[in-house]
This record gives C-alpha cells, structure tokens and sequence, in this order.
C-alpha cells in the first residue's frame, strides 16, 4: 500500500505513531458516515483532538490523509471476512464466506466502506485510484488463490480462469452491497452472493460434464 510521502523520511515514535492511527481512524470514521467530500480536515482535528500543525506534521494534505484511509479500510475489510476468506478453497467454503459476508451486512448496512470510497473517489486523482484499485486487487487475490487451489485439485475446469471467477464474484458482492445499502435491505446482496457461487458452479459442471463424456467414451 502507498503511505503518505509526509513520513516517509520521518521515524516515528511510539507516541506519535499512535496520534497518527487516530487521525486515520477518525477520519474513516467521519468519511464512511458523511463521505470525503464533506469531511473537512478541521472535522478530523477536532475528532481526533489534534491541532491542525499536528495533523500537516503526519500528512502533507488532505489526499495523503484520504489514501491513508483507503489503506485502513481495506484492511479492516479483509479482517471483517477472517477466517472465512482465508479459506476458500472449496464450494462448501465459499457458502460459509457468503454467509459471512450477509452476516456483516445485516450487521453494518451503510454498505462496503471500500466501496463506499470508491464510488466518491474513484474519478479523483490518479495516485487515489490507484490505491482503491490496490485495495480490491488484496480482495480479489484472496478469492482468486483459493479458486486456484480448487482449480489445482481438480474441481474447477481447467479452462476456467482464476482471477476472473475472483473478478466476477467481487463485482457481484459490490453490486449487491450497493443495492442492499440503497433498499435497506439485504435481499439484493443474498441473491447477487448466489448468482456469483452459481457461476463458480457453472465451471465445475462444464468439468463434470466432460468427465461424464470422457467415462462414457472409455467404456
């Protein structure tokens, strides 16, 4: 992940450091609930009860503090999904991780704060996109090695691609998030989790069917 080039030459102390995870968790705060646009540098000051020179003295300005953010909200999405998307690497273990994923959102409906962040920032500045494109990339690669475990072992055909079953299934969670956080409900967002593991199982049974032929042939 990119860091601020305001600490990039500059040790922290321990004290400091930790004035520095406040900032950034204030203001993922105040930018999940209000957006980014309408969260002033002087809102996260007076959150995190710092002064302003405080702030400029661990971000340089306002898009260095935003990345920051990108970052911790990545990781704290990826954490929110632990031990399930740790473990996809079976059909059995991609229904627990959608349940989990359902489970959280009826728990936290204000949507994906990932997502969240990049429908505001997505047409921002080349050096925040890059940083949300990084933040999905983690995701995708976390449901990309586990269908490459699959596909390893034999459950997946062999022509069906990894990162793109990841890529499908990724856009899908985003879109049922979206829709559940705009409906107030989590009926789109369960549906969308069922049609992304239906085009997973798509390429299972393209490989089952072959086999069948393949016996069939032999015999």
């Amino acid at each position: 992940m990119t860091v601020s080039r305001s600490v990039l030459s500059r040790p922290l102390t321990s004290r400091g450091a930790a004035t520095r995870h406040r900032i950034v968790e204030v203001a993922a705060r105040l930018m999940y609930a209000g957006g980014v646009e309408a969260t002033s540098l002087d809102d996260v000051c007076a959150g995190a009860k710092v002064s302003k020179s405080q702030l400029y003295h661990y971000f340089s300005d306002k898009e260095a503090l935003v990345r920051e953010v990108i970052a911790a909200q990545t990781e704290r999405v990826l954490a929110a999904q632990e031990p399930s998307i740790g473990k996809l690497d079976s059909r059995a273990a991609l229904r627990t991780w959608a349940d989990a994923i359902l489970a959280l959102n009826r728990a936290t409906p204000a949507g994906c704060p990932l997502g969240s962040l990049a429908s505001e920032l997505a047409n921002q500045s080349e050096g925040t996109r890059a940083q949300l494109v990084a933040g999905f990339d983690a995701w995708a690669e976390r449901l990309t090695r586990g269908f490459s475990v699959m596909q390893t072992r034999g459950e997946l055909s062999p022509s069906a691609s990894p990162r793109d079953l990841a890529t499908a299934v990724l856009a899908a969670v985003q879109g049922g998030l979206l829709l559940a956080k705009t409906t107030h409900s989590a009926a789109p967002l369960a549906l969308a989790l069922d049609m992304a593991l239906e085009h997973v199982d798509a390429h299972r049974r393209v490989r089952n069917r072959r086999s069948g032929r393949s016996h069939a042939q032999r015999g």
